[in-house]
C-alpha cells in the first residue's frame, strides 16, 4: 500500500468548498494510462470530473441520485446526466445494456450502503476503472477529540475488498487542509459535504470541540484504486 501526502492552505476568498474533491479528481485523471472515449461516472455530483477532462470523448454518462446536483452537471450532445443510485442493483443491470470503456467514481463510493455488493456489480461490467474513496483517516483527529466513531471504512477494509474482487493498484493519499480559524474550519465541514451530513454533536459539544481541537488543519485520507 503506497502512502503519499499533500497539503493545501484554505484561503477564505476561495469560492468553492470542494477544494479536496477537486484535488482528488485531478489525481484520478493524472494517473490514467490512456484517455477513454466512452465514460461512466458513478456518483457524478455536479460534474467536477466531467469539467476536468481535457480530451475529446465520444460519450460521457454521469449518474447521481441528487436531482439538484444533476441540474448543475455540464450539458452537451455527448454528455448525459442520469438519475440513479449505485446502491440499487437495478442500476447496474441497466448499465450492462450500454457500452462503456471506462468507469470513474470520485469521492462518492464511501457512501455506499454495501461496498462489497457494489464491487460485485462493477466486476460484472468487466470494464477498467479508477475510483477515489475517502477513508476513516478523514477527520481522524477531530473524531478522536470529539470521541466519535469514524463514519467511513478504513483503508485496510477497502483494500481487502478490492483484493477480493479486482486486480488493481491501491494507493492511499493523505491530504491536509489548513484554516485561518476553527470557525472557518467548521463552516467548511458543514458546507463541503465531506461529513455526510452527520450532525451528532449538540451546540454545546460543538463549541467545546472548537475550543479543544488541537490543529489548524483538517486531515483527509483517500484510497485511489485503479484497475491494472
Amino acid at each position: 500500500m503506497k502512502i503519499s501526502s499533500q497539503f493545501s492552505k484554505y484561503a477564505s476568498h476561495y469560492g468553492s468548498y470542494n477544494i479536496i474533491q477537486e484535488s482528488v479528481v485531478k489525481k484520478l485523471l493524472l494517473d490514467l494510462k490512456y484517455k477513454p472515449k466512452k465514460i461512466l461516472d458513478l456518483g457524478c455530483g455536479s460534474g467536477s470530473l466531467c469539467r476536468a477532462i481535457d480530451w475529446e470523448y465520444e460519450s460521457f454518462t454521469g449518474v447521481d441520485f441528487a436531482h439538484g446536483m444533476l441540474e448543475l452537471h455540464p450539458k452537451a450532445e455527448n454528455i448525459e446526466s442520469v438519475y440513479g443510485d449505485f446502491n440499487d442493483k437495478r442500476l447496474f443491470e441497466n448499465l450492462q445494456t450500454y457500452q462503456y470503456d471506462y468507469i470513474f467514481s470520485a469521492s462518492a463510493l464511501q457512501w455506499a450502503e454495501n461496498l462489497e455488493d457494489i464491487f460485485k456489480s462493477i466486476k460484472l461490467l468487466n470494464i477498467p476503472f479508477s475510483f477515489a474513496i475517502f477513508t476513516s483517516g478523514t477527520f481522524e483527529t477531530l473524531n478522536k477529540t470529539a470521541s466519535l466513531e469514524p463514519l467511513l471504512k478504513s483503508s485496510q477494509t477497502i483494500k481487502n475488498l478490492v483484493n477480493q474482487y479486482f486486480d488493481a493498484k491501491f494507493e492511499v493519499v493523505k491530504y491536509s487542509l489548513e484554516f485561518e480559524s476553527t470557525r472557518e474550519m467548521f463552516r467548511y465541514i458543514k458546507k463541503s459535504g465531506v461529513s455526510g451530513s452527520r450532525n451528532l454533536l449538540s451546540y454545546k459539544q460543538t463549541k467545546k470541540l472548537m475550543k479543544e481541537y488541537p490543529l489548524n488543519y483538517l486531515e483527509f485520507e483517500v484510497a485511489f484504486i485503479t484497475s491494472r
